[in-house]
């Protein structure tokens, strides 16, 4: 089913939705109504989310969960490692060699704000071999997967969803789900603390553009009648908890409303860029996001970088130098980045925290620089970021890690000094007549 935020309803047996009610007294088959909420009942309607599900048995049937381990998973506040304004880069993980699921493989690379406060985010590297046989729940978040190799097939209590490289996939906080694979698979994942990711507003962009409504998918429901115990393994208050069900508990028959997992194709994104000069904030490549309570500051924006013309004249083509009041994790998918050459790898990851000054390395500077500006088509490539209002703070495994790259500074050593004389060319480049050099002039 497709749409963002619209409201679905599916049922894998005829007659299973009731109709005209929400919960009536005799539910049909004898299914079990519940709702699930991911907002306060008394959120405004726009930003409302909540579903009703029929399944075979509620929610509520199981014993008590046991606290466990939590192995390499780690929640906010977590102060395990600092990193300041350095930069982090870290090599992509290899493939586990002992059987591996989903959860076990798991991992954090950082935390920022307080998940108990519903405030920032957690970045999780994942790398498994072996399907679950156990079910998963986030209680603490809401998760966005980004697959970058191998494919993951998502058994939700909502219905099943396929995602592969390229695409995403968004399981609400709360929502069980197992994670069955064809073969190793690696990736990343975010998880969200704070208000449920949303299409960022569009402005003077209009009504079409970037991310479009339609081209996110729901899946219709589907669910197993599997009285065979089940491990359920949650996620909550920073810790990891097990209860053994009697059951399955991806056990919904049916259900309607505007809460559920979805996947989007970022192939679908329709990015905008320049069609003149410069080039405009990578906000402008922002597929979904969270606020805050700071207008205009998000929680979390998840932003791309994907294949698309670069056609700026007499522009400097590259992300720019900058420093930044949002902190800035990226991953890679594919192919390279167009601010990185060599080095920043597909799997890896890099951390630029709050105002860390960063930007092209210099060999993407001097070839950017010294570039015939015609019209050019950035093809295979795909990285993105998490952007966050809040600092990050690095695990230990983070800082300690053989994939943390001991030389990250070194990419940005060896910059010319500028020679503070007047360019004999046109000012800017744009034909105008060059002005005398500012530099030198008074006392300074």
């Amino acid at each position: 089913m497709s749409g963002f935020g619209a409201h679905h309803e599916t049922e894998a047996v005829a007659g299973a939705l009731p109709r005209g009610q929400n919960s009536p007294q005799k539910v049909p088959f004898g299914l079990h109504a519940e709702q699930l909420s991911l907002t306060a009942f008394t959120a405004p309607r726009a930003q409302n989310l909540r579903s009703w599900l029929y399944r075979l048995r509620p929610s509520a049937m199981h014993q008590a969960f046991r606290r466990v381990e939590a192995g390499r998973v780690r929640t906010a506040p977590c102060r395990e490692a600092a990193c300041g304004p350095n930069r982090l880069r870290w090599a992509p993980p290899g493939m586990p060699e002992e059987a591996t699921d989903f959860v076990d493989g798991l991992v954090t690379l950082a935390t920022n704000g307080e998940a108990r406060l519903q405030a920032g985010i957690a970045v999780h590297l994942y790398a498994a071999n072996r399907s679950m046989e156990r079910v998963f729940a986030c209680h603490d978040g809401e998760l966005l997967l980004v697959p970058q190799e191998g494919a993951l097939d998502l058994d939700t209590e909502f219905g099943r969803l396929a995602v592969s490289p390229g695409e995403i996939a968004v399981v609400p906080r709360g929502v069980k789900f197992r994670v069955r694979l064809a073969g190793p698979a690696r990736g990343y994942a975010c998880e969200n603390y704070g208000a449920a990711l949303r299409l960022p507003e569009l402005g003077p962009i209009g009504a079409n553009g970037l991310a479009n409504a339609r081209d996110f998918l729901a899946p219709l429901a589907a669910f197993e009648d599997d009285d065979r115990p089940t491990q359920v393994v949650v996620k909550s208050g920073g810790a990891i908890w097990v209860a053994e069900y009697r059951h399955s508990p991806l056990d919904v028959v049916a259900w309607h409303g505007n809460a559920y997992p979805y996947k989007y194709d970022l192939a679908r994104f329709n990015a905008m860029n320049t069609v003149g000069f410069d080039h405009p904030d990578p906000s402008i490549f922002t597929v979904l996001t969270a606020p805050s309570d700071t207008p205009g500051t998000a929680n979390v924006d998840f932003v791309i970088f994907p294949p698309r013309w670069m056609v700026a004249e007499h522009t400097f083509r590259p992300p720019w130098f900058h420093r930044n009041a949002m902190s800035e994790f990226m991953g890679l998918v594919r192919g390279e980045y167009d601010a990185k050459r060599g080095g920043f790898l597909p799997g890896g990851a890099s951390l630029h925290n709050a105002m860390a000054a960063h930007g092209p390395d210099r060999a993407s500077h001097d070839a950017a620089v010294a570039a015939t500006l015609e019209p050019k088509h950035l093809g295979d490539t795909l990285a993105f970021m998490f952007e966050s209002r809040y600092p990050f703070d690095p695990t230990e495994f983070a800082m300690k890690t053989p994939l943390l790259e001991a030389d990250y500074d070194a990419v940005w050593a060896g910059f010319a000094k500028a020679a503070l004389t007047p360019d004999p060319s046109p000012a800017g480049g744009r034909g105008e007549t060059s002005a005398p050099s500012p530099f030198g002039r008074g006392p300074g």
